[in-house]
C-alpha cells in the first residue's frame, strides 16, 4: 500500500492538488486505479468530489493531479489506502505545492472561488483575501476607502467587500468618459463610475466568472433604466473583449494580482486605452520577496496575496508596455486590513495595498 509522508495541510479554498509517487511506480497501474476511482466502482466514495483527475509520467515518478471542491493530499491518500493497489505501487507518497498547478488549473480555482461568492445571495466577503460571509458590507466598504454616500448609492448586492481600495477615489472621472473595470465583480465600481460619467458616458465591466456577470447584470436591471450606460461582459483581463483605443479610463480593484501573466494584462490595458487614457488601479503589491512556499500556494493566490508582484516589477512592466507618469503608492493602514484576510498567514507581512496610476501617451 502507498504511504504518506511530508503532507502539507491543505488550504480550505484549494481546488487542486498533485501527489508525487515513488520513481519505480509505472504509470499504467496508477491509471487503472484512477479510472476505477473516477467511476466510483472502487467504493472509496471520492468520485463525488472529483471534477478532473489525470496521471502524468515524470522523472521523479508518476504524479496524480486531482481537481475538485474537497480534494486534498489526505483524501487522495485515503483513496489509495482504500482501493486495491498493486504491490509495485508501495512507496513514498508526498505532496507538491498547490501553486505548482498549471496556470489553467490556478485560473479554474480562482473562477470557482469567486463564482461561489457571487452565488451567495445577500452575503458579502471580508476583503479580497478571504471571502467569509456574514460581514457588514458598509463596514468593509468604509475600511477600503468608500464614503457612506458612495455605498448608499449603489444597488443592494453590488458591494461584496472584495476589494483592497477605492479606485474611484483616484480616477478623477469626467462626464462623457468611457470607463472599463477589469474584474468588475458584482458591479460596485462600475455603478459608482456611472454616476460620475453621466448619461453621455459609458461604463464596461469585464469579469471571467459567469456567476459574477449574472449578479452584476441583475443588480443593474433591478434599477430600471438608471444604469442604461453600464454593461457587463464575460471575458478575461488578459484577453479583453474591448475594441482598440476605445476607453478613457481603466479601473481595477484587487484583481490584477490574480493574473499569472501581468504583462499581458497591462498590454491589453494599453491596447484598449485611447491616447491620453489613464489607469486608476487599487491592487495588492509585494513589499519584499515572497517566500517560494507561500508563492506556490494556490489558496493564497485565490486570496489575492501570493500572486502579488513587487512595486519595482509593476513599475517596470507598465513602463516597458509604454505607460508614462507611472505612480505606485502604498496605502497607509492597509496592512491592518490585509491581516484580517488571513490572520494565521505570514504572507500578510509581505504585501500591501497600493494605488497604481499611469497614462498612455
Amino acid at each position: 500500500m502507498a504511504k504518506m509522508s511530508e503532507i502539507d495541510n491543505p488550504q480550505p479554498e484549494s481546488t487542486g492538488v498533485r501527489v508525487q509517487l515513488s520513481p519505480n511506480v509505472p504509470v499504467e497501474p496508477i491509471q487503472t486505479l484512477v479510472d476505477t476511482c473516477t467511476t466510483g466502482s472502487c467504493g472509496c466514495g471520492c468520485a463525488a468530489n472529483i471534477e478532473a483527475i489525470t496521471v502524468e509520467g515524470a522523472p521523479d515518478g508518476p504524479q496524480i493531479h486531482v481537481q475538485g471542491p474537497l480534494v486534498s493530499v489526505e483524501s487522495i491518500a485515503e483513496a489509495l489506502a482504500h482501493c486495491e493497489v498493486p504491490d509495485m505501487i508501495a512507496g513514498q507518497v508526498g505532496s507538491m505545492p498547490a501553486g505548482r498547478l498549471s496556470t489553467a488549473a490556478r485560473q479554474t480555482a480562482i473562477q470557482e472561488r469567486y463564482g461561489r461568492i457571487a452565488e451567495m445571495a445577500d452575503q458579502v466577503g471580508c476583503g479580497c483575501g478571504c471571502g467569509e460571509v456574514g460581514a457588514d458590507a458598509d463596514v468593509l466598504g468604509a475600511q477600503l476607502g468608500y464614503t457612506p454616500d458612495e455605498l448608499a448609492s449603489v444597488p443592494s448586492g453590488a458591494n461584496l467587500g472584495l476589494g483592497c481600495g477605492n479606485p474611484i477615489a483616484i480616477a478623477s472621472l469626467k462626464p462623457g468618459e468611457t470607463v472599463l473595470d477589469l474584474g468588475s465583480g458584482a458591479g460596485l465600481d462600475c455603478f459608482l463610475a456611472a454616476r460620475q460619467v453621466g448619461d453621455h458616458g459609458r461604463v464596461i465591466g469585464v469579469d471571467m466568472t459567469p456567476a459574477m456577470i449574472a449578479r452584476s447584470r441583475h443588480n443593474a436591471q433591478s434599477q430600471g433604466d438608471r444604469y442604461a450606460n453600464v454593461e457587463f461582459r464575460l471575458g478575461e483581463i488578459e484577453h479583453l473583449p474591448v475594441a482598440d483605443a476605445s476607453v478613457d479610463v481603466i479601473l481595477s480593484n484587487c484583481v490584477i494580482n490574480l493574473a499569472s501573466n501581468k504583462r499581458q494584462v497591462f498590454q491589453e490595458a494599453y491596447r484598449v486605452l485611447k491616447s491620453g487614457g489613464r489607469l486608476a488601479i487599487s491592487d495588492i503589491v509585494a513589499t519584499r520577496e515572497i517566500p517560494p512556499d507561500l508563492r506556490e500556494d494556490v489558496a493564497l493566490w485565490t486570496g489575492c496575496m501570493a500572486g502579488a508582484a513587487s512595486i519595482g516589477e509593476i513599475e517596470t512592466l507598465l513602463t516597458n508596455v509604454g505607460f508614462v507618469a507611472v505612480s505606485i503608492v502604498p496605502q497607509s493602514g492597509s496592512h491592518d486590513v490585509i491581516r484580517e484576510w488571513g490572520p494565521n498567514t505570514p504572507l500578510t507581512d509581505y504585501v500591501v495595498s497600493a494605488a497604481i496610476e499611469g497614462i498612455k501617451p
